[in-house]
């Protein structure tokens, strides 16, 4: 990562074009490419990775993007789809098929309200997003699909991408105490399922606080929580 950058709509992105010609380069979220320029579309923090460019901002609603991990609540079947919440201005789609082992005689039934880990598959402003439940690199489920038991809650995009960033200390230190399995979706969303609900709700108010504290701040936090 290079210094942090902040960008307004329009402004232009500078990516070294020697690089680009060499590399496919991909746009996440805030980014449009218009001729041979990319512009911003919305107001963030500039970031990329290797060869992915994305605007961070702390936007109150999810808009989809692909190859973005998301937690979506079904709310109808539509033959051989599934309609899920994911928090966007219009329910994704998510195929019958489109899970691990998935058959026309062998494919899972989901209940209505059920909460599925998925992948966005396809993203376009004009469409609805498509949703699938297999990792393209190993072709397998590698924890995507339904998620029973545990506990949801919304929290800020920012918080989220956060939680995905290895360096984020709160993780950590409440593993080192408590031991519990967690699913982050990009759409504000998280779920933790741990031995008891107890520590399941210590866990999420934990994580929701450190959204503001430093590292030694969130060690405070979790020390003051787990001795209660």
């Amino acid at each position: 990562m290079d210094d942090l950058q902040v960008v307004m709509p329009g402004d232009l992105i500078p990516v070294d074009s020697d690089h680009s010609r060499d590399h496919t380069l991909v746009l996440g979220p805030g980014l449009r490419q218009e001729g041979d320029q990319i512009v911003a579309i919305k107001a963030g923090m500039l970031k990329h990775a290797t060869d992915r460019w994305w605007i961070e901002s702390n936007q109150k609603r999810y808009v989809a993007a692909s190859g973005e991990s998301v937690l979506g609540i079904v709310v109808a079947k539509l033959g051989e789809y599934y309609r899920v919440d994911i928090g966007t201005a219009r329910p994704a789609i998510l195929h019958q098929l489109a899970f691990e082992g998935a058959t026309k005689r062998n494919k899972p039934n989901l209940a209505l309200r059920s909460l599925v880990y998925a992948r966005v598959s396809l993203a376009n402003p004009d469409m609805e997003a498509e949703l699938d439940c297999i990792n393209p690199t190993t072709s397998k489920a590698d924890g995507f699909g339904e998620l029973k038991h545990g506990f949801v809650f919304s929290c800020s995009l920012g918080l989220c991408r956060r939680l995905l960033d290895p360096a984020t200390p709160i993780l950590s230190m409440l593993g080192e105490h408590i031991p519990f399995e967690m699913a982050v979706g990009m759409n504000g969303r998280v779920w933790i399922n741990s031995n008891s609900p107890k520590e399941t709700i210590l866990i999420s108010n934990a994580i929701q606080n450190s959204e503001y504290l430093n590292a030694d701040e969130c060690q405070a936090m979790v020390n003051s929580l787990v001795v209660q």
